[in-house]
């Protein structure tokens, strides 16, 4: 007789029907919770392997990528005082290029998700762009250590750039520990409210968005937020066009 659970575990990565040993869960999936949750530690406390992805970022052919930090310290310190990984630890002495996007790799809360998809991702992102004739300038890369969303808002700022593109790794969980998160800003500059950003989440293939599937909704992203003129609140994937104003 098959488990009355099976086709329902087979659509989700979520915990359903463990079954029961006694009045207890089985030692199966207590172990298995155990290894998830040890993920999830690890990739929190995981520090950034930065010249790994120095290279990869170069080959891009965007230029020599940049190497920044956070008013935050340290892990401990990053993970307590979210407001000091919302900006830089010094002034940002970038090149005020005034680029159309600039590309921000933060170490988030994942650093395994950005050295597992980072890199793929926006060479996704840049092909996509190609690919559809969208002519835009991109600054050299920035890498971002003990790094939150906002910091991208600086660099965005020092670069004089019109969009940043924050790829970041996000908050672990039971079932996710290397997911990347991509955040759309138009006109960068700190204290841009959360709400004028777009997000694409759960970049983590097999399990989540594969890189191209990603690439794909940013690069519409992009493409509106340049018609637009924004992005957040009044940019959805696909926009070709300002919506009326009433």
């Amino acid at each position: 007789m098959s488990d009355f659970w099976e086709r329902l575990r087979a659509t989700t990565p979520s915990r359903v029907g463990l079954g029961r040993a006694g009045t207890a869960l089985p030692t199966r999936a207590v172990l298995e919770a155990g290894t998830a949750h040890a993920l999830a530690r690890d990739a929190v406390h995981e520090p950034l392997d930065v010249d790994a992805l120095l290279g990869p970022l170069r080959d891009l052919g965007l230029g020599d990528p940049v190497v920044v930090a956070s008013a935050a310290p340290d892990r401990t310190t990053y993970l307590t005082r979210p407001d000091l990984g919302r900006r830089p630890a010094a002034p940002l002495l970038l090149e005020r290029t005034r680029p159309d996007l600039a590309v921000v790799l933060a170490d988030g809360l994942s650093a395994r998700a950005v050295a597992a998809h980072g890199v793929p991702v926006l060479a996704a992102v840049l092909t996509e762009l190609a690919a559809h004739e969208v002519a835009l300038s991109v600054a050299p890369p920035v890498v971002a250590t003990q790094s939150r969303v906002a910091l991208g808002d600086h660099v965005g700022a020092a670069l004089g750039a019109r969009m940043v593109l924050v790829l970041v790794g996000e908050r672990p969980g039971l079932s996710a520990h290397d997911s990347l998160g991509a955040y759309l800003t138009w006109e960068p500059r700190p204290g841009v409210a959360d709400s004028a950003r777009n997000c694409v989440s759960n970049i983590r293939p097999p399990h989540g968005l594969d890189h191209v599937t990603a690439a794909r909704t940013i690069g519409s992203l992009v493409a509106g937020a340049r018609r637009l003129g924004a992005t957040g609140v009044r940019l959805k994937a696909g926009t070709t066009s300002p919506p009326e104003v009433v």
